[in-house]
């Protein structure tokens, strides 16, 4: 099984995560910039919400590597209690892409807003969501 971890981050708070979701995958964190060379089973997809939707490199991302995602498993950051979670699923609706309903949100510092986050707490529960998704005791995937 093919396993990438791409996100999109401009404070670095979804950097962090990816990381420590790569980390446990086994793979390398990349930013979106970076083209998905070979199909991929399991994409881990990391971004968080800017103007209400996601950033238009993440779109570009998913449009031109649409033939090489099996599924994505996203994840987020935001200083607002919403998800990308809504927003990555219409383009990769729009795109034929699979998208699990088995995602990851917490909360990343803003300005003032949640200073120290992502914390300690907010890692463990990604590295969490990332055994979840590999390791399969929900039954949804296998990482062979």
């Amino acid at each position: 099984m093919t396993i990438a971890v791409r996100y999109y981050s401009r404070s670095g708070n979804t950097e962090k995560i990816a990381k420590a979701i790569a980390t446990e995958a086994g793979v390398q964190a990349e930013d979106v910039s970076v083209p998905l060379a070979v199909k991929t089973d399991l994409l881990f997809l990391g971004s968080a919400l800017y103007a209400g939707g996601v950033d238009k490199a993440v779109k570009k991302f998913l449009a031109d590597n649409k033939d090489n995602i099996g599924t994505i498993y996203n994840f987020s950051t935001s200083a607002s209690p919403s998800s990308t979670y809504k927003a990555v699923k219409k383009v990769a609706d729009k795109n034929g892409i699979a998208l699990s309903e088995t995602a990851f949100d917490c909360r990343g510092k803003f300005l003032f807003m949640h200073k120290g986050h992502p914390d300690e707490a907010d890692v463990a529960a990604a590295v969490e969501f990332a055994q979840k998704v590999l390791y399969n005791p929900g039954g949804e995937q296998s990482a062979e």
